[in-house]
């Protein structure tokens, strides 16, 4: 994994989720957001509601980017804390949602 022009590093979690559950969701996911952006590394984060292409009706789709330094702030997040932080969405929320995750880097 190579960083961009600005070295920066953008790592972007998409998110589908059963619309039952997404005030609860959101709830969990803000401080969730913050909690990530305190690790050694990440610079700050976005979330988004996905409006278009709309969800599935009883589905809602949110997007999570986070900006971190370098490649290797990213590696170490993978490595030390992922697992851990993901494990407490899937506790709380088991099977009524699912992730996908994607990195980014910038083009001059």
């Amino acid at each position: 994994m190579s960083a961009g022009a600005d070295g920066g590093v953008v790592y972007e979690v998409n998110l589908d989720l059963e619309a039952a559950i997404g005030a609860d969701y959101l709830a969990w996911l803000r401080p969730h957001v913050d909690e990530i952006c305190a690790l050694p590394g990440f610079t700050g984060a976005r979330l988004f509601e996905v409006v278009d292409p709309p969800p599935p009706p009883g589905r809602a789709h949110l997007c999570v980017q986070y900006r971190l330094v370098d490649a290797a702030a990213l590696e170490a997040y993978l490595r030390d804390h992922a697992p851990r932080l993901r494990a407490d969405g899937l506790a709380r929320f088991g099977g009524r949602f699912t992730a996908s995750r994607r990195v980014l880097t910038g083009l001059a």
